[in-house]
């Protein structure tokens, strides 16, 4: 039995990560990563999956790293690269694992930023007359979500003082506490919201959901406008946990709000935040 083209076999793949209810921002970045991985292999004439073998997928890791890739984007699409593989094993399309002995480039680990309260009310300052970013951003410093939730967070699951984040890939379903700041910034923006069919609470103008990229690259910019050169949109997360630990929050329950699925997760911050004990507050601070 003839295989199929990788090209033919790459939106099987899709669907089926979009059967297992993957984040949609996973599904995307696989999407882009495999599309990469497919136009490199086309390029060395390797259209079968039975053509590929690990010297081709050695050569793509290092003509990513060579175009100037980062490590950990490169490790990112080696993940996708040796998921597809397996999943190509699972559905019996090939019989032996080429993708298993190619090696992630080093990463070197460093250690996760935070804004201090200057920076981030400097940050607040050049959003305040943009309701929605406003809004998003203060979501983030005061709540902890991460920007895939904030994009797929629905108007049904705010609430007066809370929100809830439905389950999703991994994650289970959680409720979120909202503070005063957070509620306030957010009904600002719900105001004048665009009226549209959309169950999503960050619409664009013409009514459809803000993505992940839109929102990431829109807080960027504000970013560099308050002169923060230095950080991103997930440092404003950092910042959340920090603070809460600082002020002496109990950990199990910022662990819980910020969605970690170990506690060891939330653990790791204590260095960070210069914490050897940490706090038994049950209510989150107001950043």
């Amino acid at each position: 039995m003839a295989q199929e083209p990788i090209k033919s076999l790459l939106p099987k793949f899709i669907n089926s990560l979009t059967e297992k209810r993957r984040s949609p921002a996973t599904i995307l970045a696989y999407r882009s990563d495999l599309t990469q991985l497919v136009e490199f292999l086309v390029r060395r004439e390797k259209v079968l999956p039975e053509q590929v073998r690990p010297d081709d997928l050695d050569s793509f890791r290092d003509t990513l790293l060579a175009d100037k890739y980062t490590p950990k984007s490169v490790s990112r699409k080696l993940n996708a690269v040796k998921t597809f593989f397996r999943w190509m094993i699972s559905e019996n399309i090939i019989t032996s694992d080429v993708s298993a002995s190619v090696a992630h480039p080093k990463i070197e680990s460093a250690l996760p930023k935070f804004l201090s309260p200057l920076e981030y009310r400097a940050l607040r300052d050049v959003v305040r007359n943009d309701i929605r970013i406003a809004a998003i951003t203060e979501l983030i410093l005061q709540s902890g979500l991460r920007i895939s939730e904030v994009a797929s967070l629905k108007t049904e699951n705010v609430g007066g003082d809370s929100l809830k984040i439905e389950a999703y890939a991994t994650q289970p379903e959680r409720t979120i506490p909202l503070n005063k700041p957070a509620s306030d910034v957010l009904n600002a923006y719900l105001t004048i919201r665009p009226k549209a069919d959309s169950p999503y609470v960050f619409i664009s103008k013409n009514g459809k959901p803000l993505a992940v990229r839109n929102i990431r690259a829109s807080i960027a910019r504000y970013i560099q406008k308050a002169e923060l050169p230095n950080y991103s949109v997930n440092d404003l997360r950092t910042t959340f946990i920090i603070e809460n630990l600082k002020a002496g929050v109990d950990i199990v329950l910022l662990s819980q709000v910020s969605g970690h699925k170990r506690l060891s997760t939330t653990e790791r911050y204590l260095e960070l935040a210069q914490i050897t004990d940490p706090g038994k507050k049950q209510v989150l601070i107001e950043l």
